[in-house]
C-alpha cells in the first residue's frame, strides 16, 4: 500500500513564495525595513542632540586629561564649535541604533534562510554586536589614552600641543571604527570555518602568516608610531586565536554528531 505524500513544510512553503515573488515586492519590504531604520536613527539623534557638548566634553576628556595647564583645544574653523559635537551626535546615534538596524536587515533575509542558518546566524549576529561594542569600549578607554599620552609625552618643549577639535573627532571616530571592526575577526573566523571555506588544520598551518599580516595591517590603519601597532596587532591576534578556538570545538560537535 503507497503512503501518501507528505505535506510540505512550513518553510518550504516560504521559501517558494519568496522565490515566485517578483523583485519589486523584494524592494517594497526592504523599503518598509530601510523607513523603520531611518526614523529610529533620526529619532534618537534628536533626542541626544540637545547633550551634544557634553558629549564631546567627554569625549574630549582623555585628551583634556594630557595636556599640559598652558594649553587646550582650539577650532580652526567658523563652524567647527557646531560641527563637531554635531558629527559626534549622528555618530552616536549611529552605534545606539545599530543592534535596531542589524535586526531589521536580520528581519529581511531571515525568510530565505533554512532552519539550520537560522539557530547559527541568530548567535552570532548578537556575538558580533557584542564584540563591535567592546571594541570601541577597548579603544576609548585603553588604547585611546595610552596613544594619546605617547604623543604628547614626545612632543618637544618649546611646543605647546594645541589641537583642533575636528581633527581630534576624527581621529577618534577612525580609532573607535578600527577597533570596533578587528574585534569583529572571532565572528568572521568562524563564518569562513563554518562556510567551509577554510578549516582550523589550515588555520594553524598559517598561523605565523596570520600574525605577520595582524601586525601588517595594523601598521597601515594605526597612526604612525609602534605603540598604536602594538595595542592593535596584539589583540587582532588574541581575537583570532579565540576564533580558532572556538572553531575547534565547533569542528569536534559536528565529528561527534556524525
Amino acid at each position: 500500500m503507497n503512503s501518501l505524500p507528505s505535506s510540505p513544510s512550513k518553510e518550504h512553503t516560504e521559501r517558494i513564495s519568496l522565490e515566485e515573488m517578483p523583485i519589486t515586492k523584494h524592494l517594497i519590504v526592504l523599503r518598509k525595513h530601510l523607513f523603520k531604520i531611518v526614523a529610529v536613527l533620526i529619532g534618537l539623534f534628536f533626542c541626544l542632540l540637545p547633550f551634544a557638548n557634553h558629549t564631546y566634553q567627554m569625549l574630549s576628556a582623555p585628551l583634556r586629561m594630557q595636556l599640559p595647564a598652558s594649553s587646550t583645544m582650539i577650532a580652526t574653523d567658523v563652524t567647527a564649535t557646531f560641527m563637531a559635537p554635531f558629527k559626534l551626535n549622528f555618530f552616536i546615534a549611529l552605534m545606539m541604533a545599530m543592534p535596531f538596524i542589524l535586526y531589521q536587515l536580520w528581519a529581511f533575509i531571515k525568510p530565505a534562510l533554512h532552519e539550520k542558518e537560522k539557530s547559527l546566524a541568530t548567535p552570532l549576529l548578537i556575538g558580533s554586536i557584542a564584540l563591535f561594542y567592546l571594541g570601541i569600549s577597548f579603544a576609548y578607554f585603553v588604547a585611546l589614552p595610552s596613544i594619546l599620552h605617547f604623543f604628547i609625552s614626545v612632543s618637544p618643549e618649546t611646543v605647546a600641543p594645541m589641537t583642533d577639535i575636528n581633527s581630534y573627532l576624527s581621529f577618534c571616530l577612525k580609532l573607535f571604527l578600527v577597533f570596533g571592526f578587528t574585534f569583529e575577526i572571532p565572528i568572521i573566523t568562524l563564518v569562513l570555518i563554518l562556510m567551509g571555506l577554510v578549516s582550523t588544520q589550515t588555520l594553524v598551518e598559517k598561523r605565523r602568516f596570520i600574525i605577520v599580516g595582524c601586525f601588517f595591517v595594523a601598521m597601515f590603519v594605526t597612526p604612525p608610531d609602534a605603540l598604536s601597532m602594538i595595542m592593535l596587532a596584539v589583540p587582532m591576534w588574541m581575537l583570532f586565536e579565540l576564533g580558532l578556538f572556538a572553531g575547534k570545538m565547533l569542528e569536534k560537535r559536528r565529528l561527534k554528531t556524525l
